[in-house]
């Protein structure tokens, strides 16, 4: 099967792993309805959050990843906070959310430094100084204690579904 687009290896990527504290920060998070600036710890101290990293609303990744979260609908099932980050305006989320017809809020960071704070930035060939976050995601505890990681190593990968499944199951 001939791929549309090429597959692309990352290069290395320096994030926290599993026991470590994930970064704290303060950026605009979206809903369907309006958007104000919140802190991630706010958002830990009522549970569980599962911070989802994408590359920008629209493009193809995107849109499979928060499909997939849609359908398997694991804040339903699991007291977890799911939660997305990407460059895209609030603007772009607003927008995102309604066609994706979405239940999740999403972090607006278009400077892309939360990225580079869980060291996971992209810098996009041939873009001088553009940058995007690489798909990954972190499951994040009430005391900001990173419980279980995955960051992509090529582009297009997406998260191992399953296995963050089985996380949040306590397996």
């Amino acid at each position: 099967m001939e791929l549309d687009f090429d597959v692309v290896d990352l290069d290395e990527s320096n994030h926290p792993d599993a026991g470590a504290q994930a970064p704290d920060f303060v950026r605009p998070l979206v809903n369907d309805e309006y958007w104000e600036d919140v802190a991630l710890s706010e958002l830990t101290a009522d549970g569980p959050v599962l911070l989802v990293f994408y590359t920008m609303d629209g493009d193809f990744p995107a849109t499979y990843i928060w499909n997939e979260l849609r359908d398997r609908a694991w804040d339903d099932d699991f007291d977890v906070t799911i939660v997305g980050l990407s460059i895209s305006s609030p603007y772009e989320h607003k927008t995102f959310i309604d066609e994706r017809e979405m239940p999740y809020r999403l972090f607006s960071d278009p400077q892309n430094g939360v990225a580079e704070e869980y060291g996971i930035v992209n810098d996009l060939d041939g873009m001088a100084g553009i940058s995007e976050p690489r798909p990954a995601v972190f499951l994040i505890d009430e005391e900001r204690t990173i419980q279980y990681t995955w960051v992509a190593q090529e582009w297009p990968e997406f998260p191992e579904y399953d296995e963050i499944e089985d996380e949040l199951t306590g397996r």
